[in-house]
């Protein structure tokens, strides 16, 4: 049982922090480069290398830890059919596009600032990182819904 809540926890301390990364980038540093707040590209550089290095690590937690909860929790037919299998399902899928436009994102922006160009980067990763943003609010909120064992009261 212990083991249990450590995973959980731990799987829900990384979606936050991966999350509230993603979407502290997407609504408050880009938008801000965007629009020519930053004389240099070094602190979007270095951002960019912090998000990138955030979202693998929690990515590398999150598979563990959710393979983990899903091993002992769930069989390959309780995963495709029940409503909590969906929403694991689901959280696969939701953090396999979370990964992806994260890196998308990371490429583009970093593409451009390699040019020493600032704010067109910026404006162009802006909608990868807006999107990821809220996949990763609908990660937190599924990861919510399975962690208070939602589909069952339904």
């Amino acid at each position: 049982m212990i083991d249990t809540f450590l995973a959980q926890a731990v799987h829900l301390v990384f979606a936050a922090i991966w999350a509230g990364s993603v979407f502290y980038v997407a609504f408050v540093v880009l938008p801000l480069a965007r629009d020519g707040a930053f004389n240099t590209t070094k602190p979007l550089e270095a951002i960019s290398g912090k998000l990138t290095l955030i979202s693998r690590t929690s990515a590398l937690v999150l598979l563990l830890t959710g393979g983990y909860l899903a091993e002992s929790h769930y069989t390959s037919e309780t995963l495709v059919n029940t409503p909590n299998g969906h929403l694991v399902l689901s959280m696969v899928a939701l953090w396999l596009l979370l990964a992806g436009l994260v890196e998308v994102g990371a490429k583009r922006l970093e593409a451009g600032l390699n040019g020493k160009k600032l704010r067109e980067p910026a404006a162009d990763a802006l909608g990868l990182y807006r999107a990821a943003a809220i996949v990763g609010i609908a990660l937190l909120v599924v990861g919510g819904a399975i962690t208070s064992n939602l589909a069952a009261a339904l």
